[in-house]
């Protein structure tokens, strides 16, 4: 039972961000992953269609045998999360509770930005999160939707990512905001970028390292840490393009991703 493997969902490539943490955090886990990079992105859709294919890639990732599933994506975190954790009977993850505890213990003027999808922002979760926490905290977000297709084509350290980021990013430098929450599994692969911006005086929280910490603890709680000290293996799964993911991919986990298989997710 506890050497089954973690299931990781992302609506594309930046779930590899959270892949990575998890894989540093956990190195004896095995790990399935699953990019649904047909219908990227899911900061645009609708709630109920956030749910749809929210739900069709879990049924994907338990029939894989996994043991607990990691949403290492804010939208469908924000407005799928729940409905699933009513309907599927396995541990589920995911980012936006992690994050919002790192930004509460960071942050010291209470005055916090959050930057995500459309989705993820116009749901309010992270500010309702954090404000529960922190209820006199000052939280600005702002939906910064051109950041993932940007990052999706290795973009994120060029001429066009920077003067993007400082259009995105002029108000929340105008509130003076001590503290970022990178709210897209996509936005850490611009990490260098968004500092450059802010000139280094903001601190980065970024949910996936803190989701992989939250992960490790519930896998501890629920007695199902794998027994393997090291050695893990990962496998890849999209629903489009697997040369493409391979090739990005790659360059956010710092290897070589041998092999991804191609899945139709719609029969599910």
């Amino acid at each position: 039972m506890n050497n089954r493997p973690i299931g990781v969902f992302d609506s594309g490539i930046g779930g590899l961000t959270v892949l990575k943490e998890v894989v540093e955090q956990l190195p004896g886990e095995d790990i399935v992953y699953f990019g649904d990079t047909a219908r990227i992105p899911y900061g645009t859709r609708s709630k109920e269609t956030v749910i749809k294919y929210f739900f069709q890639s879990v049924r994907f990732l338990m029939s894989k045998n996994i043991k607990l599933i990691v949403v290492a994506c804010n939208t469908a975190s924000a407005l799928a999360m729940e409905e699933a954790q009513k309907v599927f009977d396995i541990p589920i993850i995911g980012v936006i509770e992690p994050g919002s505890k790192a930004a509460v213990a960071t942050t010291k003027n209470s005055t916090i930005g959050v930057i995500g999808t459309e989705g993820t922002i116009n749901s309010g979760t992270y500010q309702r999160k954090i404000r529960r926490m922190l209820p006199s905290a000052e939280i600005i977000g702002i939906a910064c939707p051109l950041f993932v297709p940007i990052v999706e084509e290795g973009w994120e350290n060029s001429d066009v990512a920077y003067i993007t980021a400082q259009k995105y990013l002029l108000e929340l430098k105008e509130h003076n905001i001590d503290s970022l929450v990178l709210g897209c599994t996509h936005y850490p692969a611009l990490r260098y970028t968004i500092n450059k911006v802010f000139e280094n005086k903001v601190t980065l929280v970024n949910p996936a390292y803190e989701t992989a910490k939250a992960t490790k603890i519930m896998l501890k709680e629920l007695n199902l840490l794998s027994d393997k000290l090291d050695g893990g293996k990962a496998d890849f799964f999209v629903s489009d393009d697997p040369e493409k993911f391979k090739r990005i991919g790659g360059n956010i986990l710092r290897k070589e991703i041998a092999s991804v298989q191609k899945v139709n997710i719609e029969n599910l």
